[in-house]
């Protein structure tokens, strides 16, 4: 699928790193967290639309393969974007890039995008289970039909690309 991508941007926080001064790899799977989140939110399913509805995405899986360092206080980009979807699973695939400091100063470089832009850091992906309250799994296409639509309306935009 991974036609459309949310940027989100933040900066390395001095907190996030080590006495190197290098982002702690353990921070990107929370980078790809805020992304996610962030993601499902412009496309109408925020979390808490989704635990209104009796629903959890509980993470199954997570893939991080790191390419280069992020440090104190560099520009960073999160793309997200949904790789791959089914009633019951959905796939997040993410890109961490360092941006430059004009790139994020630009307040139109947040939301959705074609293309990641930046240097690539690190490139990962989640993989969630849609399960109820009592954590029995959940067909989403049955539990939230408006939801399940709107992942097949990405994907066949994604495809008249």
């Amino acid at each position: 699928m991974s036609g459309k991508w949310y940027q989100k941007n933040m900066r390395v926080q001095y907190k996030d790193t080590d006495q190197m001064g290098i982002a702690h790899h353990g921070n990107y799977v929370t980078w790809f967290e805020v992304g996610r989140t962030e993601w499902m939110r412009e496309y109408g399913m925020s979390y808490h639309k989704m635990e209104a509805l009796g629903l959890l995405l509980p993470v199954i899986n997570v893939n991080v393969d790191y390419k280069k360092s992020a440090k104190f206080d560099d520009c960073v980009a999160i793309f997200s974007s949904v790789a791959n979807y089914s009633p019951v699973r959905l796939e997040f695939a993410y890109e961490a890039r360092k941006i430059s400091e004009d790139e994020f100063l630009q307040e139109s470089n947040e939301g959705e995008t074609v293309e990641p832009l930046g240097e690539l850091l690190a490139r990962g992906s989640t993989t969630h289970m849609w399960v109820k309250q009592d954590w029995k799994p959940a067909k989403i296409n049955k539990a939230a039909p408006d939801v399940y639509a709107i992942l097949q309306d990405l994907g066949e935009s994604d495809q008249s690309k």
